[in-house]
């Protein structure tokens, strides 16, 4: 019983440190403010704790985005049309990229954070490889349809998060028009038509 407790105040922590955390980027006008001082203060816990458990901001900021993405990353990786992987491809494009959008317009913020977090590469990196590599699958299966490295870099242009950040918040388009101008542009690359609605319909 003595090993359980350290594990426990350890989940309690993670647990206490993504709320803080999460919190901290809902509510701040730019992310570059939120700091770990800040999200210990507000967890309730030490600094050092903070950088053992992440290593740094970089690291923390990662790992609640791993943490509020997993349901659409489960529902990607092992979940039903039209974002699971037995989805034709010329439904599964549009629907990933219209839950990207949806992601990004629920945590834009976290968004910019993670996507602005320096690096020498955004290219290069975990987050951005892995929707990279799902929509370059998804392309190469689209009968007749060439090019699908470049065409999934393209795509993910349109969702970056400070443009997402950029329309969302000079109120250009309302998140159902951004959804339904996404869909209709996913249409155009496939040269498919777009969907009912003209949205990619994966999340709402």
């Amino acid at each position: 019983m003595a090993e359980r407790k350290p594990r426990k105040d350890a989940e309690r922590n993670r647990a206490a440190v993504l709320a803080a955390a999460d919190e901290l980027f809902a509510r701040c006008a730019r992310p570059e403010d939120v700091t770990m001082a800040d999200v210990a203060a507000a967890a309730g816990v030490g600094k050092g704790t903070l950088f053992r458990a992440y290593g740094d901001r970089t690291g923390l900021i990662r790992a609640l985005y791993a943490a509020r993405l997993e349901p659409v990353a489960r529902a990607v990786e092992e979940g039903p049309p039209p974002l699971g992987p037995a989805t034709d491809p010329r439904l599964r494009v549009p629907a990933l990229l219209d839950a990207l959008l949806c992601f990004k317009l629920d945590h834009r913020r976290l968004a910019l954070a993670l996507e602005g977090d320096g690096g020498d590469s955004p290219y290069r990196a975990e987050h951005y490889a892995y929707w990279h590599g799902l929509l370059k699958s998804a392309l190469d299966r689209v009968p007749g349809f060439d090019g699908g490295d470049f065409a999934a870099h393209a795509l993910l242009a349109a969702v970056r998060a400070d443009l997402v950040e950029h329309l969302a918040d000079g109120g250009e388009a309302p998140r159902e028009e951004l959804r339904a101008q996404l869909a209709r542009y996913v249409a155009r690359v496939l040269g498919s038509p777009a969907p009912a609605g003209g949205r990619g319909g994966a999340a709402r």
